[in-house]
């Protein structure tokens, strides 16, 4: 019984130190992936660890598997974020243009007349 109390305390821990550090300043998303893959793959773990007979070890392999896991996938899905943002400036820019351009036209033909 001790070492699953064990195991609980660690993921309990995991999830005080992400709930402390994100209060600092928001959190990226690779950084929110990282805790939510870390807090899943240590309570995970935990369970499998203790169908097994250590669950402080499954805690801890699940955790650090997680927490990679969740890092790469949070990674990517960060890059996705800039990618969208940087194709909306881009056409915030486009559509600024498009609009001091037609006032331009609007402009000439008045002077026509």
């Amino acid at each position: 019984m001790t070492i699953e109390r064990g195991a609980w305390r660690i993921v309990a821990l995991c999830l005080v130190f992400g709930l402390v550090g994100s209060c600092s300043q928001p959190l990226s998303t690779r950084e929110k992936g990282t805790l939510g893959g870390a807090g899943l793959g240590a309570a995970t773990g935990a369970i499998i660890g203790a169908a097994v007979g250590s669950p402080a070890a499954g805690a801890a392999i699940g955790g650090a598997l997680g927490g990679v896991t969740g890092a790469v996938v949070g990674d990517k899905m960060q890059g996705q974020e800039n990618q969208q943002l940087e194709q909306q400036l881009q056409l915030e820019r486009q559509q600024r243009e498009i609009e001091q351009q037609r006032r331009e036209l609007e402009r000439l033909k008045q002077e026509e007349h």
